[in-house]
């Protein structure tokens, strides 16, 4: 009982990094979107750097250098926990802003043009016209992304950060028992088979839009 008591607060903690690296980073994705995709070279130089940066590296060493490197430039390393949220959003972000970008250029030229002559403005288009679209062609995407998510939290436990895995690797190691692994992989199952019916439901719902 006192595992499972353990295990719950650790979930509690993976939860908070999972759900706080979505609300930083879907937004996040669509500003580093629009900057892939503005006509302003520099700086759709240096977005494409830092995509292919955060992409072409591992989560891990990036989890690293958030907790480590402040300390050497500035004096300072960021608490354990907002070094992780920092690493995840960052990392996430430049692959929520590849899918937004693939959903935005699967839209047909037409139908901008067609929205112009309709006399349509280009916020209307885009909000009630576009965007929709958009998203009704990435919630797949967005959803593996999502699931990948819940189960790379336990990356955290790399810098220290008390999560669910940390806490079942800590119990594993004192009880000489692979017990506390197990269930943890049960609770990752959960949150993940949850996150997929949602995506579920809600893939379902968008089939609807045309």
């Amino acid at each position: 009982m006192q595992l499972l008591l353990q295990l719950l607060k650790g979930t509690g903690v993976t939860l908070e990094v999972f759900s706080l690296t979505l609300i930083f980073s879907l937004p996040l994705g669509f500003v580093v979107c629009a900057g892939r995709m503005t006509r302003i070279l520099p700086i759709r130089w240096i977005v494409d750097l830092y995509i292919q940066i955060m992409r072409g590296t591992p989560l891990l060493l990036q989890l690293l250098f958030f907790y480590f490197a402040p300390f050497y430039i500035f004096g300072a390393s960021l608490p354990r926990f907002w070094a992780a949220i920092l690493a995840f959003t960052l990392n996430y972000s430049a692959y929520f802003a590849e899918i937004y970008r693939s959903g935005m250029q699967a839209i047909e030229v037409g139908q901008y043009e067609a929205s112009k002559v309709l006399g349509f403005t280009k916020a209307y288009t885009f909000f009630h016209i576009v965007l929709p679209q958009v998203i009704k062609n990435i919630i797949p995407a967005i959803g593996n992304e999502v699931i990948t998510l819940v189960k790379d939290t336990a990356l955290a436990s790399t810098i220290g950060v008390i999560e669910l895995f940390r806490i079942a690797q800590t119990a594993s190691s004192r009880e000489f028992s692979t017990i506390p692994i197990f269930v943890a992989g049960v609770f990752y199952f959960i949150m993940n088979y949850v996150v997929s019916k949602i995506f579920d439901v809600v893939e379902k719902r968008m089939a609807y839009y045309r």
